[in-house]
Parts: C-alpha cells; structure tokens; sequence
C-alpha cells in the first residue's frame, strides 16, 4: 500500500490515499497551522473508529442482527511528554437496531478489539483500550 503527504503551506499538508481519495490535515494556530482540517493525530483516533466500526457492523450483520445505525464516540489521552503517544483510549458504541442481542454486540467489539481491528492491534502498544455499548432499539 503506497500513500502520499504533501506539504501544502504553512502546516498544511495534504493526504493522498491509494484509493484515490484526498484528505487535508493542519496544525492548530499556535503551531503554525490555520486550522484547515484535521490534526494528523486526530486523524489515527479517526481511523481507530472507522476500522473498528466497519469490522463491528460487518460482524453484526453477518450474525443477521437487524442493525439500523452505528456510532463510536472515542475518548483518548495522550502522554505530557514528547512523543506524546495515546496511553488511554475509550470507545464508547452506541448501536440502533431492531431487537439487537446483547451479547451479539459484545461478542463483536470483543473480535473487532482482539482479532480484527489492526488499528486496535498497533495503537494498545501505547495505550491501554476499553470499550462499552448501549443499545437503543429502532
């Protein structure tokens, strides 16, 4: 997998993925930024819950659970020091459905978080990752 960062100006850069798609990343102001998008490490907690979402929806839905909507609110601390690495990450689901099983559920966060998810795999080197649910029925 090849991707590209280009700098754009200032501490703006932009992401180029091998799908073909575009992204825009920026420093806040204080680092010379003008706050265009994204900060590059937002950017890993972002793919952290899209990698672990898609793999809890695939999941769910081949286990026929009549699942209308997900969401991951993610909460994440970093280190006071350089390198400032995530040293705690909580990722809260919440799953909308009809009837949805509970330990369906469960057993889908646990594989995403244990099998499947390699953002999860690299990212608990550094920090240490929870999860919950909620359920809210259709």
């Amino acid at each position: 997998m090849k991707s590209r960062v280009k700098w754009l100006d200032h501490m703006t850069f932009v992401g180029e993925s091998p799908s073909g798609h575009s992204v825009v990343m920026d420093g806040a102001p204080e680092s010379g930024g003008r706050n265009l998008g994204v900060r590059p490490m937002e950017m890993l907690i972002l793919g952290l819950g899209g990698c672990t979402s898609f793999d809890v929806v695939s999941i769910l839905q081949k286990s026929r659970q009549a699942l209308v909507e997900c969401e991951v609110e993610i909460e994440a601390e970093r280190a006071p020091e350089v390198p400032k690495v995530f040293t705690r990450i909580h990722l809260h689901f919440i799953v909308k459905g009809n009837q949805l099983d509970p330990k369906k559920v469960a057993k889908a966060i646990e594989l995403s978080a244990e099998k499947y998810c390699s953002a999860s795999r690299m990212l608990e080197k550094t920090a240490a990752i929870t999860h919950d649910f909620e359920i809210v029925e259709a």
